[in-house]
């Protein structure tokens, strides 16, 4: 079944990379799939015309929506006026300090229809903020959630995965199909949920550090990890970290490049 915006929404804007759900089935198993309790502090971002906003406000009674299109603000906050307690915070996403926003409450349950042109942007920008995130429910291009959970060897595992699952539990959840948008992408999409590790679960002993070295093995796909990581590892460390120079970086399980992070200079 199909719902339709409330008055006032333009337009998706392709400039945007706008495309907003409205098949209620798939609205339904989304909320159902964060289910929120009395207690969430329930962050939305990129409501857009409100598909999932007003329901997670029927459920929950209270939320926190980051949209940058201020064309959305006032429909949005009308649509809302009689069903619940929105926050809009108009700003880009990458410029929120999750960590600020949750404060000294709750950690924050982040959902949203992630637009396709930043989706990588965001999900390293919450990275960034896992301590103060208890779970995000996203849904993306399902490439892009067949690579964040994809295991090593595979052709779609690389910065991605690795990044995602050192810091994170991925668990792909289902399949949406172009026609439960407007307009319809040409593509599938996914739905996905990451619950952050504790910090002092990840293993990870220099977070700036895991990064280079991640960022680098996956920067030449095709180069052997000595010469990948020329700038940051030199042989002897790769191998003292229990690791063939020889290899290359989609070989690595998440493990390794842990391991490998975390092994001092043999220089």
């Amino acid at each position: 079944m199909s719902t339709s915006p409330a008055p006032g929404f333009g337009r998706a804007k392709k400039a945007l990379g706008q495309h907003f759900l409205h098949e209620s089935a798939y609205i339904d198993r989304i909320i159902d799939a964060v289910a929120p309790r009395p207690d969430d502090r329930v962050v939305e971002i990129g409501p857009g015309q409100g598909a999932l906003t007003l329901p997670l406000l029927r459920r929950h009674g209270a939320l926190t929506v980051i949209e940058f299109d201020r064309d959305l603000i006032a429909p949005l906050t009308h649509a809302a006026s009689t069903v619940g307690a929105l926050e809009i915070i108009h700003r880009d996403v990458l410029e929120v300090d999750f960590t600020a926003l949750a404060g000294d409450g709750p950690r924050l349950r982040l959902v949203g229809n992630l637009p396709y042109n930043i989706s990588s942007p965001i999900l390293f920008h919450a990275l960034e903020h896992a301590g103060a995130i208890t779970d995000m429910h996203f849904m993306l291009q399902k490439e892009v959630v067949e690579r964040m959970a994809a295991p090593p060897g595979s052709k779609t595992y690389g910065r991605l995965s690795v990044m995602l699952q050192a810091s994170c539990i991925v668990v792909p959840l289902f399949t949406v199909p172009p026609g439960a948008f407007r307009p319809p992408p040409k593509v599938d999409s996914a739905v996905v949920r990451l619950a952050p590790k504790p910090p002092g679960e990840t293993g990870i002993d220099d977070p700036a550090r895991f990064a280079a070295v991640v960022r680098a093995a996956f920067g030449q796909r095709r180069k052997t990890l000595r010469n990948a990581l020329s700038g940051l590892c030199d042989e002897a460390t790769i191998s003292a970290a229990g690791i063939d120079p020889q290899s290359r970086a989609e070989q690595l399980p998440v493990q390794d490049f842990i391991r490998l992070a975390n092994t001092p200079s043999a220089a």
